[in-house]
């Protein structure tokens, strides 16, 4: 019965579909709870989920269970890898190279790590901890902007994949729910196209009534037309920093489909400078910072 429910897990993870492999992997375990390689095997499924936690825990159960097999070191790797625990994953990936010192995933895997670990320490988390602890929680509740997203499952989810893993924010950004949870988090603020912004249907003129035949009266003297509204040196100075911000985003998002992700991150950097109330920069330079592992 575990084979089987084994094999249907093997097969759902070849074809790509791993929550199916998930469940099927469950079932194995829960007819054999004490298999190592069924726990190896759900751990990689929930890594292609990105629920790298979940994964975590099944590999510890492979090591702790198998502590001579040298392939829960490698899932063990994986997982920490995938929460950002570069230190943990390089000595996971030692550990199992101890055991098999020429087998190819393990090489790799800890050269990614070790990349990993070195581009932490170069490069400080651009979020910091506005994921960390229950102070998140704390102010998505206070915000009555985000305070009702807080009864909603699916957005409650989401938050917690991303509090225990700020990578998977990548994922996310294009539910608006996340991105103006991101704004509360780090105090950003968020412009809403105001109503005359918006576009509106005209309607139909209608016929003029008609009117009685009136008697031309006298012309008066037109009312002088008021000066055009003068702008202040700062308002104008406002708008050619936003203009120029924008050109530095444009110039990033240039750099950033080229690869070129040192010289992305330099444009957004400065796009932010001059205009920190746009969230998009500081999103694109995220997706920056996640795309090189940071």
């Amino acid at each position: 019965m575990a084979d089987e429910a084994k094999a249907k897990g093997n097969a759902a993870f070849s074809a790509g579909d791993y929550e199916s492999a998930v469940r099927h992997f469950s079932d194995a375990i829960a007819l054999a709870p004490t298999n190592h390689v069924l726990y190896s095997n759900r751990s990689a499924a929930y890594a292609s989920l990105f629920r790298y936690s979940e994964a975590l825990d099944d590999a510890k159960k492979t090591v702790e269970l198998k502590p001579d097999w040298s392939k829960g070191y490698s899932r063990l790797g994986a997982a920490h890898l995938g929460l950002g625990h570069a230190d943990d994953a390089v000595s996971a990936y030692r550990k199992g190279l101890e055991m098999d010192p020429n087998n190819e995933a393990l090489k790799s895997g800890l050269a990614d790590a070790q990349a990993a670990a070195s581009r932490s320490r170069a490069a400080p988390n651009p979020f910091g901890d506005v994921f960390q602890g229950p102070e998140m929680w704390a102010k998505l509740t206070a915000e009555p902007s985000t305070r009702v997203f807080m009864q909603q499952p699916d957005f409650v989810k989401m938050m917690q994949e991303i509090q225990k893993n700020p990578s998977s924010l990548n994922l996310y950004l294009k539910d608006q729910r996340v991105m103006q949870a991101l704004g509360v988090l780090l105090n950003v603020k968020f412009h809403s196209p105001n109503q005359e912004d918006r576009d509106m249907p005209e309607a139909e003129p209608a016929d003029p009534p008609s009117q009685p035949e009136k008697k031309p009266e006298p012309q008066a003297h037109p009312e002088p037309e008021p000066d055009p509204m003068e702008i202040s040196e700062e308002e104008k100075e406002a708008r050619e920093r936003k203009a120029q911000a924008l050109k530095e985003k444009e110039a990033g998002n240039a750099a950033y489909k080229k690869k070129d992700f040192e010289t992305a991150i330099q444009h957004y950097t400065k796009a932010i400078e001059l205009d920190d109330e746009d969230i998009s920069f500081l999103t694109n330079r995220a997706a920056v910072f996640l795309e090189m592992g940071n």
